[in-house]
């Protein structure tokens, strides 16, 4: 193996309490696996859902959290060598290819599915040896890219995308996103960029702002609104917008028990809803409007790698915009990083460049 710069990772060793750094990362690849140099590793509500213990890790402690991962493969086991030297994304989760989900053209719910950080060591660290399968290559960057800005892609872009395909987002739909942080801006993104009108709804007009000037048709800031006062405003949106109240496309993507609420309550007449975001935390909803309004609603796990590629070009063309929703930290910061992500107000997702 090959490398110019010292090696070392952060390894979760008992939830709750700080990562420990240890002065090595990665092994020798194996058959079909690679060694790949990080370039940039972003920083998910999911990791700090693992470091808190409010989810455990399937694997066992310790292991190296992060999901997201953007860099150059210097090394590769029997089976892999082509990838030596490809600028690559890692697929947050990664298929076997085998199984019948997978043969399905379903591999984001593989039945034998690795998630980097959960399932195997993940992306903080210098380096990080993974699968071959499912990697994405990164080609011409856009003016002012580096490539660990997309490493964001990996996740909080394929996520949203899934959905939006799943749930055939076209021209002249109407779609509300509901909890624009780092998933459901992107959500709006790529909403938009499929043809639709997009409302984006949140609590804090920190996330709403920006996204006037990247997808959003309207915003609206729904702290401390009721159900009724959300959709008569969301309905006088659309309205504005020369849509009509059947045939919406929700997406919620808050992860928390309210968006959701907030997110159901407004499915009308042939509408659809995609559950983005995940809580511990149970609902309480009239199961029966699904019934009453004919309405569709799917939950939306991941993505296949299979997309990987149609992420990786809708920010290369310009379509989806990263650099003004991530910030850059360095890695070697991790602890204090995480110390403050707990009450952090800046409202743009990390990226850690080892």
């Amino acid at each position: 193996m090959e490398s110019s710069n010292q090696r070392y990772s952060w390894r979760m060793v008992e939830a709750g309490q700080p990562l420990e750094r240890h002065d090595d990362a990665a092994t020798e690849p194996g058959p079909g696996e690679v060694l790949i140099e990080v370039a940039g590793c972003g920083l998910c509500h999911t990791d700090i859902g693992f470091l808190d213990g409010d989810v455990a890790t399937k694997a066992g402690l310790p292991i190296v959290l992060g999901h997201e991962i953007a860099g150059t493969v210097i090394d590769a086991g029997p089976g892999a060598e082509d990838w030596v030297g490809k600028d690559v994304l890692v697929p947050a989760v990664i298929p076997c290819e085998d199984c019948a989900m997978c043969r399905a053209g379903r591999g984001n719910v593989c039945t034998n599915q690795l998630m980097p950080g959960n399932d195997l060591d993940g992306g903080f660290a210098t380096h990080v040896t993974l699968p071959a399968r499912g990697l994405a290559v990164v080609g011409n960057l856009p003016s002012g890219y580096e490539l660990a800005d997309m490493c964001v892609i990996a996740d909080a872009v394929t996520t949203p995308l899934q959905a939006v395909r799943r749930a055939d987002v076209g021209e002249g739909d109407f779609v509300v996103v509901v909890g624009t942080g780092g998933v459901g801006g992107y959500a709006v993104q790529v909403a938009a960029a499929s043809g639709a009108t997009v409302i984006a709804l949140d609590i804090d007009d920190a996330h709403l702002t920006p996204l006037l000037d990247h997808g959003a048709a309207g915003t609206l800031n729904i702290r401390g609104l009721s159900a009724r006062d959300v959709r008569g405003a969301v309905r006088e949106q659309a309205a504005t917008h020369g849509a009509g109240n059947a045939g919406w496309k929700i997406f919620e993507c808050s992860g928390t028990a309210a968006g959701q609420e907030t997110a159901y309550s407004l499915l009308g007449p042939a509408g659809t809803l995609a559950v983005v975001g995940f809580t511990m935390d149970k609902v309480t909803i009239r199961l029966s409007n699904l019934m009453a309004f004919d309405a569709t609603a799917f939950g939306s796990w991941g993505c296949p790698p299979q997309r990987y590629p149609e992420a990786i070009d809708l920010v290369t063309s310009g379509k989806v915009a990263l650099v003004p929703f991530t910030r850059k930290a360095p890695m070697a910061d991790l602890p204090r990083i995480l110390e403050e992500a707990h009450g952090r107000s800046d409202p743009r997702r990390t990226i850690l460049i080892p």
